[in-house]
């Protein structure tokens, strides 16, 4: 991805670099006990699983502490900064952290933290979450199942992990959209469950800032799911999800980079999501 993003075409990025997230960042979505804990299993060497998948080594603190870092960087850009839109190119992935729970490769939850921080420093009163991942936002939707400021759509392939997701789960106030998909469906399903489903719920929502979970292992070529999404799909979602950000939000996107675990996949994916964003 790195590589694609490096083209010739991407040389007019502003590229930053972030510092790790504070406990203070944290904490809005985290209780403090549990970021502890994340700190305290980290290991000087080898590896610590906290779950079957879900492993830490020496770096991964460091890694997971500045990606979400980067989140709230990324919101300062869009929120303060005259910037329009922003891509936070940093892993681990963080959708499948729970309030107190880490699982799913991630650790913390970052595009929860980035809500949150708009919330609490910027005095974002509405934040529209899009997840277009093929595994369920099990973490995401946990946080913020019972707030009604915050929306959560998401697109996804059921049955998969984590095994939540169906379109049932509404949330306490109405504010959580699942869009469930089949193994085989490809982009003329996903454009129509954007279209018929979620694009008018954001619509309605009206949100001051938009952040997208940008999964990108839906792609036809990822081995984790099997939805037959190609680049053009999610350059699509993101130029409709523009058009709603910039009725509403004064263009402000947050895009948090999630899945994706097919390099050449990635690679194209996440080069129509940026240059769609540039266009914008």
């Amino acid at each position: 991805m790195a590589k694609a993003l490096s083209a010739p075409e991407f040389t007019g990025l502003l590229r930053l670099s972030a510092s790790e997230a504070s406990d203070e960042e944290l904490e809005r979505v985290h209780p403090a006990a549990y970021v502890e804990a994340v700190r305290e299993a980290s290991p000087l060497e080898g590896y610590v699983r906290l779950d079957a998948d879900t492993a830490m080594s020496p770096g991964t603190l460091s890694a997971a502490l500045h990606a979400a870092g980067g989140a709230v960087r990324a919101v300062d850009e869009v929120m303060g900064a005259g910037v329009s839109n922003a891509f936070v190119a940093m892993r681990p992935p963080g959708h499948h952290a729970e309030r107190a729970t880490a699982m799913g490769f991630c650790f913390f939850n970052q595009v929860a933290v980035a809500a949150r921080h708009a919330q609490k420093r910027h005095g974002a009163e509405r934040v529209a979450i899009v997840d277009f991942d093929v595994h369920h936002g099990n973490g995401t939707q946990d946080i913020f199942w019972a707030d009604p400021t915050v929306l959560y759509a998401s697109t996804h392939e059921m049955p998969l992990y984590p095994g939540t997701g169906e379109a049932g789960e509404r949330g306490d106030f109405d504010n959580i959209v699942n869009a469930p998909m089949r193994a085989g469906d490809d982009g003329v399903a996903f454009r129509a469950a954007f279209e018929e489903l979620i694009l008018p719920r954001l619509r309605a929502f009206r949100p001051d800032l938009l952040l997208i979970s940008a999964g990108f292992d839906a792609h036809t070529r990822d081995p984790l799911g099997h939805i037959d999404l190609e680049a053009e799909d999610f350059s699509w979602v993101t130029k409709q999800l523009m058009e709603i950000a910039d009725r509403h939000a004064g263009g402000r996107i947050v895009s948090v980079l999630e899945g994706g675990y097919d390099l050449e996949g990635l690679a194209e994916s996440a080069a129509a999501h940026v240059r769609a964003l540039m266009r914008g």
